[in-house]
């Protein structure tokens, strides 16, 4: 009776959603006056929209349109989407995400990750199930053949679910990475990610850490440094990965090197006319205060950049593969970024001339939180929508967001969401994948698809399978013929065939060695990469074959040949990479290139530095690196001097000349307790420093503060930089009853 009852319910619900999903939007409404300026909408109604009527609201531009894959009640809070290798969408919910004003019940395991499936083809989900109940705010995932790796906010660990019987339900969990420390960082500042990219690592952000999926297991990589970034992360066809970080205001960073290679981001890579961003109504509720608005109250600069994406799909205009699409949720818009290679220099402008976005909304709870390309080549957008965008941390009494949140009512506006695609005039659906039943030789003929999704996910199945049978065919492909068809294959093909040979450990010299000689630059680029694993055996014929292409005319070439001669520690690697830094055309990329691999290396020789140090003092500052590298740096820069990106100040201010840093230890503990807000030493930054005393304990104190004193202050003989757990203590029991953020001003008045 209950199951029958129940059935009703559901059915009913899905009549309401069917009806509400048969809705598209053709046309951009976008309001201008008669120069052509946008009209702002300086009052927009906080109320929620219908479907439809939200749909309206949203402005993409002519030949564009919207369609509606899911919405509420369907899902609730979406935040992320990954496809199985057949098409079922899996959606991370963030049921408890900022249910009101205070953040209550946020840690509650009730979130869920749903299943979605569009059973007739036409691009609406029409079947769903609850895959995994009883979460803790799921942030992560990837589909690995019949399985998904998951991870919950607050934890470190990965497991991988799987539904045995065909139910839509999950029935087995296994751990496929452990650490049970948990992570105590504010949800904001935790990874997301989980990509797995062309060169067969497993990416994320913020975390100084990468994984290799083997026998069902993730092997993890530390990186020197943290790659950078806070929600989203985005990869394109040739493996180049793509971070954001709001808490920093950088809407794109981390894109020039691979992550494993060190932390290079020059400061013209964009301009400050990139920074700026163009919604068409008020935006009240942003962090940064008045400082972030224009005289119009819209939005002024990027704060909320996330879940960027390159679109690699073939559905499409063909001038949009490529390009770079950044959320601005606060904005309530979606940048498109032209990316352009200057010799060398990746650089990003503004898909549109003006004061103009790609995607914008009149309404207010339009929160586009992520986007990616989908199996039939559309570009795909969550939207989370929603009143309130921003943690409890920058919701707290006192804030600059709480009264004009209570104001709009902005935090009584929870529960729902909707996930649209976008297609083009004359889009037709193509044929649905099923990648999870094809055999290996079939996946082989997918290396060379239209769309990235199918490309990708090919390479991924046929590694993670093992399938070492289609390793004639893929040597076939990389040399530039398909064996099976006679056919001439692509360089994306090519490139991906040569990665997927490295994924199963069939790579050979032979086949690297044709390959090097592509008339591709982006397969030669991918055949020097890829022989990083002779260069770490410092193998001389390797380094010879290399050496021919120390004058190859393409930059990307080069710069990967710089990058790669780092893996071997031969004299005649190092001559030969010392030897096109110095005579390179490119010789200005190569030498910012070069340094940041060498500020990488002196990173890795940290440890050595404190040999001569007490145990107990060593330990606190290794621990306090390995939380600088992870948390500290995506704002204060690895090197402490700051991040400084498209000709603005740095997001925070730096630590090295920081009278501060090598000063008074209790001003330090004080700020890291408490927080700090306003002007330092007369510069205004993007954002405040947040209290972390609440969360973390007394040695987590300690070590943060004993790194950035031992590594960027000014250590006088005699004098210990370490900050004690004791003192610690002492002090967190001195502030206990302060709760709100310190001024620096203040702060100085009480140190006299």
């Amino acid at each position: 009776m209950k199951r029958n009852t129940l059935l009703i319910i559901l059915l009913s619900g899905f009549s309401l959603f069917i009806y509400q999903c048969k809705v598209s939007n053709k046309t951009s409404g976008v309001k201008r006056d008669a120069a052509g300026n946008i009209i702002v909408n300086p009052h927009p109604s906080p109320a929620y929209q219908s479907v439809k009527e939200s749909m309206k609201s949203i402005q993409v531009p002519a030949g564009f349109h919207l369609q509606l894959v899911a919405c509420e009640p369907m899902i609730k809070e979406p935040v992320a989407i990954v496809w199985d290798g057949n098409a079922r969408m899996y959606v991370a919910e963030m049921r408890t995400y900022m249910q009101d004003i205070n953040g209550t019940g946020e840690n509650q395991p009730i979130c869920r990750i749903s299943m979605l499936e569009d059973t007739n083809g036409d691009g609406i989900m029409d079947k769903s199930s609850v895959f995994i109940d009883s979460l803790v705010l799921p942030r992560m995932m990837l589909c690995i053949g019949h399985k998904l790796l998951v991870n919950e906010t607050f934890t470190y660990n990965i497991w991988s679910y799987t539904d045995t019987n065909g139910d839509g339900i999950a029935d087995a969990k296994e751990l496929v990475y452990k650490n049970d420390k948990p992570d105590t960082r504010n949800l904001e500042h935790q990874k997301s990610g989980l990509v797995w990219n062309m060169d067969n690592w497993i990416y994320v952000s913020c975390d100084p850490v990468r994984y290799r999926y083997v026998a069902g297991k993730l092997v993890p990589d530390s990186l020197t440094n943290s790659p950078g970034g806070q929600w989203g992360l985005g990869n394109d066809d040739y493996g180049r990965m793509y971070f954001s970080s709001a808490g920093a205001e950088i809407p794109a960073l981390g894109f020039q090197i691979n992550p494993a290679y060190g932390f290079l981001n020059p400061n013209d890579q964009y301009n400050k006319d990139f920074l700026a961003v163009w919604p068409i109504i008020a935006t009240p509720d942003v962090q940064g205060g008045m400082s972030r608005l224009r005289p119009d109250t819209t939005l002024n600069h990027f704060t909320a950049s996330c879940g960027q994406s390159v679109f690699r799909g073939d559905a499409l205009p063909a001038d949009m593969k490529g390009d770079l699409l950044i959320c601005e949720p606060v904005g309530r818009l979606i940048r498109r970024a032209k990316v352009s290679d200057v010799d060398g220099k990746i650089t990003l402008k503004n898909a549109y001339e003006g004061q103009q976005e790609f995607i914008t909304s009149y309404d207010m709870n339009f929160r586009p939180v992520n986007t990616t390309t989908g199996p039939d080549g559309c570009l795909y957008i969550v939207d989370m929508y929603r009143g309130i965008i921003q943690e409890a941390t920058w919701t707290a009494e006192g804030s600059f967001l709480r009264p004009r949140i209570l104001q709009k009512g902005l935090d009584k506006n929870i529960g729902r969401g909707r996930i649209y695609r976008l297609v083009h005039d004359g889009y037709q659906s193509d044929a649905k994948p099923h990648l999870l039943d094809a055999s290996g030789s079939t996946l082989v003929t997918y290396l060379d698809h239209p769309n990235g999704w199918w490309r990708e996910n090919a390479q991924k199945e046929i590694i993670a399978n093992g399938d070492l049978s289609v390793v004639p065919e893929l040597k076939a492909i990389a040399v530039g013929q398909h064996a099976s068809i006679g056919k001439t294959t692509g360089a994306l093909a090519r490139i991906h065939a040569l990665w997927t040979l490295e994924g199963l450990h069939a790579i050979d010299k032979q086949t690297l060695f044709t390959t090097l000689t592509d008339t591709a630059a982006q397969v030669r680029k991918a055949a020097v990469w890829i022989s990083e694993s002779y260069l770490k055996n410092n193998d001389d014929e390797v380094i010879g074959k290399l050496a021919t292409l120390k004058n190859d005319p393409a930059a990307a070439v080069q710069i990967q040949m710089v990058l790669s001669l780092t893996a071997s520690k031969s004299e005649k690697a190092k001559a030969l990479q010392v030897a096109m830094v110095t005579n390179s055309p490119y010789a200005n990329m190569l030498h910012s290139v070069a340094n940041s691999v060498e500020v990488n290396t002196n990173t890795k020789l940290f440890g050595s530095r404190l040999a001569n140090m007490p145990a107990a003092h060593r330990n606190l500052i290794l621990n306090g690196a390995a939380i600088y590298k992870q948390l500290c740096s995506t704002c204060h820069g690895p090197d402490g001097k700051g991040i400084f990106v498209g000709g603005t100040t740095a997001a925070a201010p730096p630590f090295v000349g920081s009278k501060r840093v090598s000063g008074d230890k209790e001003l330090m503990m004080k700020i890291l307790l408490n927080g700090l807000s306003g002007p330092i030493d007369g510069k205004t930054y993007t954002d405040v420093m947040a209290p972390f005393g609440a969360s973390n304990t007394d040695e987590w104190v300690a070590s943060i503060l004993s790194y950035v004193r031992y590594n960027f202050g000014k250590n006088e003989r005699g004098k210990s930089p370490v900050v004690e757990v004791e003192n610690v203590k002492q002090m967190r029991a001195a502030v206990a009853g302060r709760d709100k953020l310190w001024t620096l001003e203040e702060l100085e008045q009480t140190d006299k």
